[in-house]
């Protein structure tokens, strides 16, 4: 059985839910004009210039800032049972195991699809290193928010 009685056992839903959030105020800034929002565009194809492209990718941007934010719920979930079973309860330690998240799923998974996708070293940088942030962020939130 995937999910059973004690799936969410030992998981603040709160640490969950704020850790989400944090994750989507670090991509806000992280793809702001203010971090990497040019380099990005340009990595990608697109004219950060071009006021008229700019519009077209902000229409369908409400759904996918909704799907992220599941799919970053789910993550977060997943963390905070990691961090359970390991009994993490320090701010070091929880960066520690959103560390080891990262470097073993996350950042291979990555270079995988950057690599067979031919993806630029700096596109993969950029992205790779926004869930870097996030995961230091969340193991950080997860591990000290009492359970």
């Amino acid at each position: 059985m995937l999910i059973g009685p004690n799936t969410f056992a030992g998981i603040n839903p709160w640490a969950v839910l704020v850790s989400a959030v944090a994750t989507m105020v670090i991509g806000f800034l992280w793809y702001s004009p203010l971090l990497f929002a040019r380099p990005w565009m340009r990595l990608m194809g697109y004219d950060p210039d071009d006021k008229a492209e700019l519009a077209e990718m902000q229409k369908g941007a409400g759904k996918l800032y909704g799907i992220t934010f599941v799919a970053t719920l789910v993550s977060a979930v997943v963390l905070a049972k990691i961090v359970d079973f390991t009994s993490v309860n320090t701010i070091f330690y929880g960066m520690k195991v959103g560390f080891g998240v990262w470097l073993g799923f996350v950042a291979t998974v990555q270079l995988t699809g950057a690599l067979f996708g031919k993806q630029p070293t700096k596109l993969f940088l950029i992205n790779t290193g926004y869930q870097l942030v996030c995961y230091l962020a969340m193991g950080a939130i997860l591990a000290k928010w009492p359970h």
